[in-house]
């Protein structure tokens, strides 16, 4: 565990995607032990933001297939998937064709 017995993001892999307003998957380790994939980051109206993994509902809707139980682990997550976001060139590199072309058949690093 991180500081103070909280998670810690130990490690964060994006690769670019072309989905609408998706422009990256993350993959995100916590402590070392515990891995989550398909957090997608999204170019919205209001910015980046990151949404995590879901699944389709028989009836349509979406639900989040794991996700933070309260707004300061959701902001830590957040905040370190998109500092590395920024890190490795944010939406001018991700959203390029050079980038989309370089990762086309790369797998995620967590298996």
């Amino acid at each position: 565990m991180g500081v103070d017995g909280v998670m810690e993001v130990t490690k964060v892999t994006l690769r670019p995607v072309s989905m609408n307003k998706v422009c990256a998957i993350a993959s995100v380790v916590l402590d070392d032990q515990f891995v989550i994939h398909d957090l997608r980051i999204v170019n919205g109206e209001k910015g980046l933001f990151v949404a995590m993994p879901s699944r389709k509902l028989p009836n349509g809707d979406f639900r989040d297939i794991c996700h933070p139980i309260n707004a300061e682990a959701r902001q830590y997550l957040q905040d370190a998937v998109l500092a590395q976001f920024a890190t490795d060139g944010g939406v001018e590199y991700f959203t390029s064709p050079d980038a989309l072309a370089s990762h086309a058949d790369v797998v995620p690093a967590f298996e």
